[in-house]
Order: C-alpha cells, then sequence, then structure tokens
C-alpha cells in the first residue's frame, strides 16, 4: 500500500471485534474464541498453551475477541508465506498502539513496506549488525558481572529485577543514548503499553512516551552525540534529511520495542534453567554448543507475535482472506510445529538447523535480533559461570500478564553460598 511516512495519514482499516463483528467470509467452522494473550488457559502456562494450538485449534483459525478480530496462523510454513510476502500481508496499520489522528504517525520502519523499508533500515543498520553488535560484547560482559556482583552473596534475587530486566534495558538505553536513571520509568511506560490490554491506558502511555522522546530528539538535534537517537535525528537518506515525523516514528518504534522482549526472553530462559538443573549441566559441560542453545532456547521461548493487514484478496489453507482482514503469525505456536521440528516441546541443543521464527523473517525481521542473540548467550555465559546451580524459591509464583509479549512478571530464584 502507497504511504508516504513524512506526511502520515490514519489508516482506513475498520477495527472490528467481537462475535457480532465477525465477516461473512469466514466460515463458521474456523472461528475461535481461544484467549490468545489474555485467556486464563493461557496465562496459565502460555508456551504450552501455544504448543497444544497444534492438537485443538486449525492450522488456519479466525479469532474472535474484545479487542481485535483477526485470522490466527500458527504453521511455521504459513508464517513464513506471510511474512515474505509483503505485497500481500503489509505492514500498515499492523501496529495495535492507539494514536491521535489529528497528530499521527508511522511507526517506522514496521509500518512501512517495500521499498521505502529499505532505507529507514540502512540508517540504523552499522549498530544492530553483527559486527556492530560485536562491539558491545566486552561491555555487556563486564555489566552482567557487576549486577551479579550486587546479589550472589545474598543466595537469592528476584531474577526480573535483579538481572533479567537491567541486562538488557541498560544495554538498550545507553546504545539508545537515553539516560539510565529513567531507566524504571521506561519499564513502566513499556508494561503499561505493552500488557494493560485498555486502549485509554495505552494512548495516555503512548502520549507520555511521545512527549519524553520529542524532547529528547530535540536535544539530540542540538547536541548530536554516538547513540541510536542522534543517529535518526541527524540522518539523511538518499541525501534528503528525514522529516520530524520520520525521526519521531522511527525512535519511538525502537523505544518501544527495545525495553520488554529481551528481558521476557530471559526469564522465560531462565524459569526453565531453574526447572531443569541436568540440561544446566549439560550446557555447562558442552561450552563450544553455545550457538546452538541459544537458537534452541529461543525457538521454545519466543515471546512475541507478528500483525499483518491483507492488502488483497488471497486464498491460504483453502480459507478466503480479503482486503482489509487483520491476521497474526503466533510465532511461539509456529515455533512449536511438529512438521518442523519432531517433538517440539523438547529442548534438544542437536537438532538439525532450521529457521526459527523469534525474530520473524523477511523485510520485517527484527533489527534487533543480532543483539538479542549476543545479550542471550553472554547472560548465559556469565551467569551459569558464577551461578551455575539455582532453583526457584520455595512456594514462588510464577504469573504471567496478559499482552503481546510473553514472559513470567517475576522469578524469585535462590543458590547455595559457601561460607565466607
Amino acid at each position: 500500500m502507497a504511504i508516504d511516512p513524512a506526511n502520515p495519514v490514519p489508516p482506513v482499516f475498520t477495527r472490528s471485534a467481537g462475535p457480532d463483528q465477525v465477516p461473512p467470509h469466514v466460515p463458521p467452522e474456523l472461528i475461535r474464541s481461544a484467549g490468545i494473550t489474555f485467556g486464563p488457559e493461557f496465562l496459565a502456562a502460555p508456551h504450552r498453551f501455544m504448543a497444544q494450538l497444534h492438537e485443538t485449534h486449525p492450522p488456519l483459525f479466525y479469532d474472535v475477541n474484545p479487542f481485535q478480530n483477526a485470522w490466527q496462523a500458527i504453521k511455521h510454513e504459513d508464517a513464513l508465506f506471510i511474512l515474505r510476502h509483503a505485497d500481500i500481508f503489509s505492514n500498515e496499520g499492523a501496529t495495535p498502539f492507539p494514536r491521535d489522528p489529528a497528530d499521527y504517525f508511522y511507526f517506522i520502519p514496521i509500518e512501512i513496506d517495500p521499498p521505502e523499508h529499505r532505507k529507514y533500515r540502512n540508517v540504523v543498520e552499522p549498530m544492530f549488525s553483527p559486527q556492530g553488535v560485536l562491539k558491545l560484547e566486552e561491555t555487556m560482559r563486564q555489566l552482567a558481572n557487576e549486577l551479579i556482583d550486587a546479589f550472589i552473596a545474598k543466595g537469592e534475587c528476584d531474577f526480573t529485577r535483579a538481572f533479567g530486566r537491567p541486562f538488557p534495558v541498560t544495554i538498550f538505553l545507553r546504545l539508545m543514548g537515553l539516560p539510565l536513571d529513567m531507566t524504571d520509568t521506561f519499564v513502566d511506560w513499556a508494561v503499561a503499553l505493552l500488557h494493560s490490554n485498555d486502549r485509554t491506558i495505552m494512548a495516555e502511555t503512548l502520549a507520555k512516551i511521545g512527549a519524553y522522546l520529542k524532547q529528547a530528539i530535540a536535544e539530540k538535534k542540538a547536541h548530536p552525540d554516538e547513540g541510536v537517537i542522534s543517529r535518526i535525528a541527524h540522518a539523511a537518506p538518499d541525501g534528503i534529511p528525514l522529516s520530524e515525523k520520520e525521526i519521531f516514528g522511527f525512535v519511538i518504534f525502537l523505544f518501544i520495542g527495545g525495553l520488554d522482549t529481551v528481558f521476557a526472553t530471559l526469564n522465560n530462559i531462565w524459569l526453565w534453567l531453574a526447572n531443569n538443573p541436568e540440561r544446566r549441566a549439560e550446557m555447562l559441560a558442552d561450552p563450544g554448543n553455545i550457538h546452538a542453545q541459544v537458537e534452541e532456547l529461543l525457538r521454545v521461548h519466543s515471546v512475541t507475535f507478528s500483525g499483518r493487514t491483507v492488502a488483497r484478496d488471497v486464498e491460504l489453507r483453502g480459507a478466503q482472506l480479503k482486503a482489509g482482514d487483520k491476521i497474526t503469525c503466533i510465532l511461539p505456536a509456529c515455533n512449536f510445529d511438529p512438521d518442523v521440528f519432531p517433538n517440539p516441546t523438547e529442548v534438544d541443543f542437536h537438532r538439525p538447523k532450521k529457521i526459527i521464527l523469534a525474530f520473524t523473517v523477511g523485510v520485517h525481521s527484527c533489527m534487533g535480533a543480532h543483539l538479542a542473540r549476543l545479550e542471550v548467550k553472554i547472560a548465559l555465559q556469565e551467569w551459569l559461570k558464577r551461578i551455575p546451580a539455582f532453583t526457584l524459591q520455595p512456594d514462588a509464583e510464577i504469573v504471567y500478564r496478559p499482552g503481546g509479549v510473553i514472559g513470567p512478571e517475576w522469578l524469585p530464584l535462590q543458590w547455595p553460598v559457601s561460607p565466607a
């Protein structure tokens, strides 16, 4: 869909929600109300729920819920097709966050389809490329150990607050050029935006984030630095400076995307590690296999979904999808597809290499994928080196928030401490 990112216009898509707003072309036998991201069965054990979708639901179904009715794809091959065909499945209007129509902006580059999409990625590609993120490795390891130093002697911590959140968020804020003393405020904003499931709260929170970032952008324009925000503020693809709307949409998208996903992933992985001591021992005994270990843990602990808008009528698995329909790839379910990953819920560090969908694929694949992989790798290496044996604290209750990023809200851990 042709759009002008410098002069954004609210899309004309109608948001349908609830059983009385199901389009007539949807076959009744494909209609479900699965409660994905918010239902009690989902929140009790999200990844188990999504793995079981292959047994309980059709491979493509139409989900009806109070927030957004949409097609849901759970097969790996369908997700690859959807995510690789931006001409059929557009990202325009695919982001669920409510924006002020009078001051509208696109989330860049996620809502910009080819060919314009690439010029925005090129602005920050040097910082998020494999070579770019490797420059951060030494400071990442230093940070990991500084965080561990603060609690290792106590023999316990809430992993989320002590390590899982501050490790990736500090790295991200440094990369963006944002102040670390605002970390708690930034995280609170991200939680309200991503987990409230209340469009009023989402809109109010987005307004707070926007007001702050507009000031930050103005500061970076006046006083350039080496951070991502400054790079975007001064970018001129093809010799043409980005407009105010483009700069803002780019910065706010990266801000939202960088605060929640990696720490949710770390929480999921550490919960599994705490419950599987023999697998920790296996990892420690085979340090040369760390990259395969990271990939497999990312596969079974994926945290996000990828939504699209159908740009033109298309048939998928015998169903007629019409232009304007919404469709979501349930990426964790796709990573549990038994046709691609035999015994999909089993963690197998020697599994034959296949495409995992933790970071999507195609032109809209996650720009932070290389950074996230390196963060998970370093977190595993440095933590297991210093705290190889740990468990959940007695009577620990694992709770998941509703929302589009899946991970435990907190994770109380304990480990033996040697006498001083």
